[in-house]
């Protein structure tokens, strides 16, 4: 019979100690049975089918985790057995450590509600369906940040080493934004609104819970970002869309008919001596006679 030990000196199987990513050969000696292999795209998959358990690795010499069935499959890398051995965390069969401490588990990334055990910076993860569990698999456990590979500074606002646009309107702002940043590529960085909210660490920005109104951290991103006065001469019209990528990204599911980003007053575009057209779906009725009065050709989308 396979035993297994996770414990806080390490991972054991039968008494032989291995640690992810562990060779074939060192793995045969913990378990001693007779294994098949299936190369399956860019892994391959070991089946111990006496034993009911499976091995994944990425090179085809070494086992980056190990699965436990204890339920059937019909694939043909599954093994021909249930997993029938024992497995133990810190000394306590793990079966019963599932039903009896459910509430001690921890999510092992988004949108896990399985739950893990985890110790040191080893994992055994359970598959559960019904309330039975299914497999468990058993890995090297590496905490989850949702802003890895985002660099640090990347939506920090920086001040301009330069003069900048002042603005009276944030309606008119946001459709320069628009040109300069989505449609131009002028403005850097392009902004994302999920990318944002994995780099933002003041709170946890739940984009399908939240994005159906203005985010209020998004919605200060665009206030406070600084535009660059030298780029004015660059817009030649303005279109507002309610599919715009600004509006998306500042509320990704109000639907576009909304009037948080209505431009008040056409002040602004003082600022800029080739702005000719303006093509408006948000903007207050007075707006489009100021807009004439500038030169500007103003018309409803």
């Amino acid at each position: 019979m396979t035993t297994i030990h996770l414990s806080s000196t390490g991972l054991k199987i039968n008494l032989v100690s291995i640690e992810f990513p562990v060779s074939i050969e060192t793995l045969k000696d913990g378990l001693d049975a007779n294994y098949r292999s299936v190369k399956l795209k860019e892994n391959t998959i070991f089946t111990w089918d006496d034993l009911g358990i499976l091995g994944y690795s990425g090179d085809g010499e070494h086992i980056d985790s190990l699965t436990l069935e204890l339920e059937l499959d019909a694939f043909d890398f599954c093994p021909k057995t249930k997993f029938s051995g024992t497995f133990y965390f810190n000394d306590e069969e793990i079966i019963n450590y599932y039903k009896t401490h459910k509430a001690e588990h921890i999510a092992l990334f988004e949108g896990d509600d399985c739950g893990a055990l985890v110790l040191n910076n080893m994992s055994a993860w359970f598959d559960v369906n019904d309330n039975r569990i299914s497999a468990i698999e058993i890995s090297t456990y590496e905490i989850y940040n949702r802003w890895e590979g985002i660099p640090e500074d990347k939506y920090s606002i920086k001040p301009l080493n330069e003069e900048e646009i002042t603005f009276v309107d944030f309606g008119f702002k946001l459709s320069i934004i628009e040109e300069l940043m989505y449609v131009k590529g002028l403005l850097k960085p392009l902004f994302d609104i999920h990318e944002f909210a994995r780099w933002y660490k003041e709170r946890d920005i739940d984009i399908n819970e939240e994005g159906y109104e203005p985010i209020a951290e998004v919605e200060q991103y665009f206030k406070d970002l600084p535009i660059p006065k030298r780029l004015a001469s660059e817009i030649t019209e303005i279109y507002q869309d309610g599919g715009n990528d600004i509006y998306m990204n500042l509320s990704p599911f109000s639907g576009g008919a909304v009037e948080y980003w209505d431009i008040e007053s056409a002040e602004d575009a003082k600022q800029f001596p080739n702005l000719k057209k303006a093509t408006l779906c948000y903007a207050k009725d007075c707006v489009y006679d100021e807009f004439s009065a500038l030169g500007i050709d103003a018309e409803s989308l």
